[in-house]
C-alpha cells in the first residue's frame, strides 16, 4: 500500500521531533514568494508572538500603502502555503509565469473562494 502522502505526489520527509514536512510544500511555498514579489506584494516571515487573550496568526494587511503577507514561523509548510495561495488566488497571474503545479493549486484556491 502505498503512503498518502506519496500518492498524492507529495514527498516527505522526516524533521526534528516526528513531524512531517512535504518537500513539495516548501518548493510551492517558495514559488509563491516569487510571485508575490513579481505583482508588488511583499512576504515578511516573522514569529508573530502569542499572547494571552489573543490569537496572531499569517495574514495580509497594507503598511504604508503597501500589500503585505506576513507569514509566521511557527506554522507549518502546508499551512504558509494555504495563507499564500489563498492571498495570491485573488489576483491576476494571467502575465506572471507559474509552474503547472503553482497553477493548478491558484486555479483550485480560486474556485473554493467562489
Amino acid at each position: 500500500m502505498v503512503p498518502a502522502a506519496l500518492a498524492n505526489g507529495f514527498a516527505s520527509v522526516k524533521r526534528g521531533l516526528g513531524g512531517t514536512v512535504g518537500r513539495r510544500d516548501e518548493a510551492l511555498c517558495d514559488e509563491l514568494k516569487e510571485v508575490a514579489g513579481r505583482l508588488g506584494v511583499r512576504v515578511r516571515e516573522e514569529t508573530l508572538l502569542r499572547e494571552v487573550g489573543y490569537r496572531v496568526r499569517s495574514g495580509s494587511c497594507r503598511v504604508r500603502g503597501e500589500e503585505v503577507i506576513f507569514l509566521d514561523r511557527g506554522a507549518s509548510p502546508e499551512e504558509r502555503l494555504q495563507v499564500l495561495a489563498d492571498r495570491l488566488a485573488v489576483r491576476d497571474v494571467d502575465e506572471v509565469y507559474l509552474s503547472p503545479a503553482l497553477r493548478r493549486l491558484l486555479e483550485q484556491r480560486r474556485g473554493a473562494r467562489i
